[in-house]
């Protein structure tokens, strides 16, 4: 729609030499073409006439007159030619099954020669549709530039690679935690922090089951070949913690565990 200081003037002609082009329905009584003519006639108290489209591809249809608008901007026309491929129409009406091989690509430079912009123009139109669809119709109507919808849909298209980066990233550190952001129990923000966490956690038992181990192997390695074991007396053992059997072989099968892990570790 145009502003009201032209919709006014438009309405001023239509009073003093009528409609002189008809509005333009297709076979359901939606406007094709005229929005701006209708409402004239409705603020100049004149009565509309109307024809309807009898051509077999009405979007097509008012994508073409449109484009023809002088009014128009190449970044308005650019947006209202991607949406038309979008949804499966290009300036010459032709249908997505019967451009083979119809791509982003493709259909962009067919846009960009068949309505008459940049190929860079297109591109944008494209990435604020796929990243920005709310702006879309403020483009059109020329409330908002290409330029600037485009600025908020690539930092929408920044933001949406960062975090599907981050979430690849973490399903390869934490699947559990990758598959509860998917499923929506955690916002990707809130997985990350849980992440740092446990990563601490993890850091914290590690530190400490060194430091017992260092505590307690080198010893157990000192008292090899000496009369250690002779001397042991139960008399003496410390509160809590007895030496016996059992005691003995879990001490044995735990060395040996530990034998095995820095062999495979290449620590050994």
């Amino acid at each position: 729609m145009v502003d009201e200081e032209e919709l006014l003037a438009l309405a001023e002609d239509i009073s003093t030499i009528g409609l002189q082009h008809p509005i333009v329905l297709d076979d359901r009584g939606r406007v094709l073409d005229g929005r701006n003519r209708l409402k004239a006639c409705e603020i100049a108290g004149v009565e509309p006439r109307f024809t309807t489209y009898e051509g077999s591809n009405p979007n097509a249809h008012a994508f073409s007159v449109n484009a023809r608008r002088r009014n128009i901007t190449k970044g308005q026309l650019a947006l209202i030619a991607a949406q038309a491929s979008v949804y499966g129409v290009n300036p010459h009406g032709l249908t997505e099954e019967s451009l083979p091989g119809f791509t982003e690509e493709n259909s962009g430079r067919t846009l960009s020669e068949k309505a008459g912009v940049s190929g860079s123009r297109i591109s944008q139109a494209f990435t604020v549709l796929r990243h920005a669809p709310e702006l879309a119709d403020s483009v059109i109507s020329g409330a908002m530039g290409l330029n600037e919808a485009y600025k908020t849909a690539r930092e929408a298209k920044n933001q949406a690679d960062s975090a599907e980066s981050q979430l690849t990233r973490l399903r390869a550190e934490d699947p559990e935690l990758a598959d509860r952001v998917v499923e929506g129990e955690l916002t990707l923000t809130g997985a990350w922090a849980e992440r740092k966490a446990r990563k601490e956690e993890e850091i914290r038992q590690r530190k400490v089951a060194t430091q017992f181990l260092c505590e307690v192997v080198p010893p157990l390695a000192q008292a090899r070949g000496t009369n250690t074991a002779g001397k042991f007396d139960p008399e003496f053992v410390l509160p809590g913690r007895p030496i016996n059997q059992e005691v003995i072989e879990n001490a044995m099968k735990a060395l040996t565990e530990m034998a095995a892990t820095l062999r495979e570790r290449d620590l050994a």
